[in-house]
């Protein structure tokens, strides 16, 4: 819910009953994205030098921004790519 002036907490109505049992079952496994697959980060040249750029220009430091792309599984699925091709300062507020 979101309310003009102020945050409000998100709560889920109470239940009696719960969709499953919440006591742990089996051997911990791994769920680290490179346990299983081998990661690559491609980023598009255009989307560096932005960022790149505005980083320079900006007086604030450290600031933030986002990089955005897409996640992909290669034919394989040995592996993914993170392709990074966009690039947002943010806002300050």
């Amino acid at each position: 819910r979101f309310a003009p002036k102020r945050m409000v907490p998100f709560s889920f109505p109470l239940s009696k009953c719960a969709l499953w049992d919440p006591v742990p079952m089996g051997d911990v496994i791994g769920a680290h994205v490179t346990y299983y697959r081998n990661p690559r980060i491609s980023l598009v040249e255009k989307t560096l030098r932005l960022a790149y750029r505005h980083a320079k220009q900006n007086e604030k430091k450290p600031f933030s921004c986002f990089l955005l792309g897409t996640l992909t599984v290669d034919e394989g699925g040995e592996g993914i790519t993170l392709t990074i091709d966009r690039f947002d300062p943010g806002r300050e507020v």
